[in-house]
């Protein structure tokens, strides 16, 4: 206390020896450190760690750990999927379909579960506009270039990335909730290496010419 004096009953206010006695008590339970602690380590979401930032995940509504899915090929036909993305394979090549995929847990750093964190309070409070996701995903991926939500009509929306996400980012976007979508919208997920991606200069700044990009391969 900062007027540890003034609890002292008058009659003993001129006793060195209680004087003493109260002011070494007063320091041997002075709660100053233990409530600074409690702010930095819990309080305070931009110095919160470990338990103190699973706090702050269980009120806004999101989890440290992530759940990825494995990447599974099986064996099937040509005719059973077309595309460049399939998911099958022929003989000698994968097995037969044995359930439901495995999943991999991923667990977030601190600064990285704190950048969660904040996207996902700056969502609960946020409507679903397109300048407001777009400020979600700015948070999110500060410095990593340009990402931005499209409105495609007719009840879709497509999140776009001009770089590629890692596979833990991909989880964060898609199955996290951190980036909510407006009711009964249908969203898509695109990313692009607009540097080394193929195109002409209609499109806008970034895109390189024959010789030097590869075609888009969604």
């Amino acid at each position: 206390m900062q007027n540890v004096e003034q609890t002292i009953v008058s009659q003993y206010a001129n006793s060195p020896t209680i004087l003493q006695l109260v002011r070494n008590m007063d320091q041997y339970i002075d709660p100053q450190a233990d409530l600074d602690a409690f702010f930095n380590f819990v309080w305070n979401v931009d110095t919160a760690q470990f338990w103190g930032l699973d706090i702050w995940g269980r009120i806004v509504g999101v989890s440290r750990n992530l759940q990825i899915n494995a990447p599974v090929v099986n064996f099937g036909f040509q005719d059973g999927l077309s595309g460049t993305n399939a998911d099958y394979a022929p003989f000698g090549q994968a097995p037969f379909y044995n359930g439901p995929p495995a999943t991999n847990t991923y667990t977030l750093s601190d600064d990285a579960y704190r950048v969660l964190i904040l996207a996902k309070a700056l969502a609960n409070i946020s409507a679903t506009t397109s300048p407001a996701l777009n400020q979600l995903l700015q948070n999110l991926f500060p410095g990593r270039g340009r990402c931005y939500v499209n409105d495609l009509g007719h009840m879709q929306m497509r999140y776009t990335f001009e770089f590629y996400l890692k596979p833990y980012e991909v989880a964060i976007v898609t199955s996290s909730g951190v980036l909510p979508h407006p009711a009964a919208v249908q969203v898509f997920v695109m990313q692009a290496d607009i540097p080394n991606t193929f195109g002409f200069k209609q499109m806008g700044g970034g895109i390189t010419p024959f010789g030097q990009g590869t075609f888009y391969n969604a």
